[in-house]
């Protein structure tokens, strides 16, 4: 395979690869990106920054490679979504990020279609989907242009084309998880019957080219980040499993062509579409793990996210951390849920504090593990992890002791560009098959449990105590 130029256009920062089949990664370049963060739930960023950012990251990362590339690949966020004029590019309102929640009201009002809306997407009706989220823009912001998610527009600017992966499209409420195509009844639903949509397009699909970073070359290889890492991951037969450990948790699960829907709360999507063939994922989220870190930091009770393990107690001497500080996402969906710490006294260090909170992200995983072994019809076996929490070994070490399976740690710091560049490889040579496209790679640490079965189930019954009345009290709020 030939250098690809591999983005991956993300929320609080864009990163460009280069990567091939023979010299791996090449080159690296990043570009920070800050959301706005309003009163009210709101969420945004500046199209313009997302657009510039793409192409500073990949400019840069072509520079420092110094090598001609044969494509350029996208990952992208998946629920964030714009309005924009089809004719100029131009933004017409500011990006409104999946994290945002000012749609409630939009979700609300079709809460006596949940069930069919689930039935049909393989989601959850919530604002951290793109539909709530165009048709309240629609409402407050402009009816000007067409209003797409961002990896549509960044498309458009790099192609010129009107097009979305599946995979982006399957995190919609607007998409037919069976078909794989635009439901009319569910645009009627969201009053977006009348909204010009992008052509769905595979993820190995070569959609159009582009000279944005220099001599023309072919862009393929669309997907959403969290099943980007999901290919790379290796995660490419049913019962496989990883978990991404950044600003919130994503565990995604393949299970295989069949679009299982969710019993537990956990979502249904596409984890992409190749060769032909489309390969479905359930997965659930956590909503803070490094902004709970951050949490510590501010109050001083860690120095950096680097210095966690240096911190932390050996033991949480019986402290308890729900931490739910932007809510609770799968398998709850209690947004109103705020944070829980319990079980202090007067001997209570910041190390029990520090520990108490990596449990609970651990735990809230570890309930997803589960929730995911019951959709699945079985349990899953081990834990690919990814991600730039994965350095603390403190937090690895919990995850295994609490879900009970192994943690396997993958060796890069960026599975999301390298999956998405797997599939631009399968898109320009059909021959290759997406498990040649990952290749092999090894873990750099794999963590067993130390505790035993019956510590795990009995931390794990607390803590889902604990969890479930700080939901109850969220929803109460």
């Amino acid at each position: 395979m030939t250098a690809i130029l591999a983005i991956d256009q993300g929320t609080s920062g864009t990163k460009a690869v280069v990567v091939d089949a023979a010299d791996g990664i090449i080159a690296i370049a990043e570009e920070t990106l800050r959301p706005a963060y309003l009163s009210g739930s709101g969420v945004e960023q500046d199209p313009q920054e997302l657009l510039d950012s793409v192409l500073n990251a990949g400019r840069r990362a072509l520079r420092e490679a110094g090598r001609p590339i044969a494509a350029v690949a996208l990952a992208n966020q998946g629920e964030t979504v714009l309005a924009w004029d089809r004719a100029t590019g131009a933004p017409l309102s500011p990006a409104i990020v999946w994290q945002d929640r000012r749609a409630e009201s939009v979700c609300a009002e079709l809460t006596p279609h949940a069930e069919e809306i689930g039935q049909r997407t393989g989601l959850v009706l919530d604002p951290y989907f793109s539909a709530p989220k165009m048709a309240w823009l629609r409402r407050h912001l402009t009816r000007d242009g067409v209003v797409t998610t961002t990896d549509t527009w960044l498309v458009h600017h790099l192609t010129g084309q009107f097009v979305t992966d599946v995979t982006t499209a399957s995190r919609s409420l607007l998409l037919d998880l069976d078909r794989t195509t635009w439901d009319a009844q569910l645009l009627e639903l969201f009053r977006l019957e009348d909204e010009e949509l992008p052509r769905i397009v595979a993820c190995d699909e070569i959609i159009g080219t582009t000279r944005a970073f220099g001599t023309e070359v072919p862009v393929a290889g669309l997907i959403v980040d969290q099943q980007a890492a999901l290919v790379a991951e290796s995660c490419l037969e049913p019962g496989t499993a990883k978990c991404t450990y950044g600003t919130g948790a994503f565990l995604l699960a393949n299970t295989g062509s069949h679009p299982v829907r969710s019993s537990s709360g956990l979502t249904t999507s596409v984890a992409w579409q190749a060769a032909g063939s489309t390969t479905y994922c359930v997965d659930g989220q956590v909503y803070t793990v490094a902004s709970a870190i951050r949490w510590l930091q501010d109050l001083g009770l860690v120095p950096s996210a680097n210095e966690l393990d240096a911190v932390v107690a050996a033991d949480a001497e019986g402290v308890l951390c729900v931490p739910a500080f932007a809510g609770l996402a799968a398998p709850w969906w209690a947004p109103e849920a705020t944070a829980s710490l319990t079980g202090m006294t007067l001997s209570t260090r910041r190390g029990h504090l520090v520990l108490a909170v990596l449990q609970g992200v651990a735990a809230q995983v570890a309930e997803l593990g589960t929730r995911v072994a019951h959709d699945l019809g079985r349990p899953l076996t081990r834990l690919r992890a990814d991600g730039g929490l994965t350095q603390s070994a403190a937090l690895m070490q919990a995850q295994a002791d609490i879900a009970q399976i192994p943690v396997d740690i993958y060796p890069h710091a960026h599975a999301t560009p390298l999956g998405a560049a797997a599939l631009a490889g399968c898109a320009l040579d059909p021959a290759l098959t997406l498990k040649e496209a990952v290749g092999d790679w090894q873990p750099t640490a794999v963590y067993e449990p130390r505790w035993s079965a019956d510590r795990a189930t009995e931390f794990r019954t607390t803590w889902a105590q604990a969890a479930a009345a700080t939901a109850i009290k969220g929803d109460h709020a």
